[in-house]
């Protein structure tokens, strides 16, 4: 009987091989074909289940995405149940960090993903991401929560510092991908920042490394 094959596993192989291969080559620069060598499968099958690279490249986005959702639950499942509206930032904060080969890979391609999206027609013709200000609202959201309560200074205003520290820890990770600073200069600017917006909630746990 001939093994039935599952797609979406097969969709993730290509996937993953695509992003270890834009990781050393930078995405510009990858083909189908490199991919459909990296995944150790032929052309054709990279062709079957995604047609165009625009198409390989949107999914391979998600692919990323989830990995990156995926990290920060890892991050707060380490930390224990209930972990607070700090910790739970920093976690989400730093998991987008190139303080690894994992946040590296992350920052390099997502980034790449953001600029490609504007000068490449064919991508620039899609929404880069399907939540764009996913990210901005749950950070908002858990300090608006964190005022609320009296974990955080009463007087901040949630949208504007989650927006800072968004933009804040994205310049930073270039910085450390190009070697201007180092990860633990950046967290400590990050520490600096959340000590300045949770002062009025007493002790806050560390970042998670």
């Amino acid at each position: 009987m001939p093994k039935r094959v599952d797609h979406e596993e097969r969709r993730a192989q290509i996937a993953e091989a695509l992003i270890r291969v834009a990781g050393r080559q930078g995405l510009h620069a990858v083909g189908m074909r490199d991919v459909a060598a990296e995944a150790g499968v032929s052309l054709r099958l990279v062709q079957y289940y995604f047609e165009t690279k625009e198409k390989l490249l949107f999914y391979g986005l998600q692919h990323l995405t989830d990995r990156f959702t995926a990290r920060v639950g890892a991050r707060l499942a380490a930390i224990g149940p209930a972990p607070g509206p700090r910790a739970t930032i920093e976690a989400l904060l730093l998991a987008s960090l190139p303080t690894d080969e994992e946040g590296r890979t992350f920052h390099l391609l997502y980034s790449s993903y953001s600029i490609l999206s504007v000068t490449d027609e064919a991508l620039a013709a899609q929404p880069f991401i399907d939540n764009p200000d996913a990210a901005e609202d749950a950070v908002a959201g858990l300090l608006e929560g964190a005022r609320a309560s009296g974990l955080a200074d009463p007087g901040i205003d949630a949208r504007t510092e989650a927006i800072s520290l968004l933009a804040m820890t994205a310049t930073m990770g270039t910085s450390i991908l190009v070697g201007q600073r180092s990860p633990e200069s950046a967290i400590a600017v990050l520490d600096h920042h959340l000590d300045r917006i949770f002062r009025a909630g007493g002790a806050a746990a560390g970042p998670v490394s």
